[in-house]
C-alpha cells in the first residue's frame, strides 16, 4: 500500500461547516493539526484545564489508533498542554473527537475558533495476546525505574 492508497475518514459535526478539514502543515510533518470548533473565544486560565471539540468524528482503520498530541509552538511560548498526552482515538470510537487542553503558563490563554490546538499522528496498535507467565527474561537493567539510568550521558 503506497500513501496515496491510505485515507482517513472524517466527519464533520454539525454547525462546523466553516472549519477546514485537519490536514498536514507540511509534506514532511507526521502528524496533521486539530482545530478548535469553540462556538467564542475560551480563556484557560494558568492551572486550568477545558476539553476543547474539534468538530469532527473519525473512523481509523482497525488495528491503527489517532494519537493526539500537544502542539510544541503553544508548549514552549505559552505552557498549553495536554492532560494526558496522547490521547488515544481508538479504531471503534465514532464520537466527537475533543482535546483535554490545560494550561501550565502564568498567563491566561485565549482559544479561538479555528485555531491550531493540537496535533494528530495515525499509528499502528495491533491487539496482542496477553498471557500471564511465572517469570520474565532476564535484561541488564532489570527492575530499575524512574531515574534507575541516571540524566548524564
Amino acid at each position: 500500500m503506497t500513501p496515496q492508497d491510505l485515507a482517513i475518514q472524517f466527519k464533520r459535526w454539525e454547525g462546523n461547516a466553516d472549519l477546514p478539514l485537519p490536514r498536514y502543515a507540511t509534506d514532511g510533518a507526521a502528524g496533521f493539526d486539530l482545530q478548535a470548533a469553540v462556538e467564542a473565544p475560551v480563556t484557560l486560565h494558568p492551572g486550568e484545564r477545558k476539553l476543547i471539540s474539534t468538530g469532527f468524528a473519525v473512523a481509523i482503520p482497525h488495528g491503527y489508533e489517532m494519537q493526539v498530541r500537544p502542539r510544541s509552538g503553544l508548549a514552549i511560548k505559552h505552557g498549553i498542554s495536554m492532560i494526558n498526552p496522547p490521547g488515544t482515538v481508538d479504531s471503534d470510537y465514532r464520537g466527537l473527537v475533543a482535546v483535554p487542553l490545560v494550561n501550565h503558563g502564568q498567563e491566561p490563554f485565549v482559544i479561538n475558533r479555528g485555531d491550531r490546538i493540537a496535533q494528530a499522528v495515525i499509528a499502528a496498535a495491533p491487539q496482542w495476546r496477553l498471557i500471564e507467565v511465572d517469570s520474565l527474561s532476564e535484561t541488564e537493567r532489570g527492575e530499575g525505574g524512574f531515574g534507575s539510568t541516571g540524566v548524564a550521558g
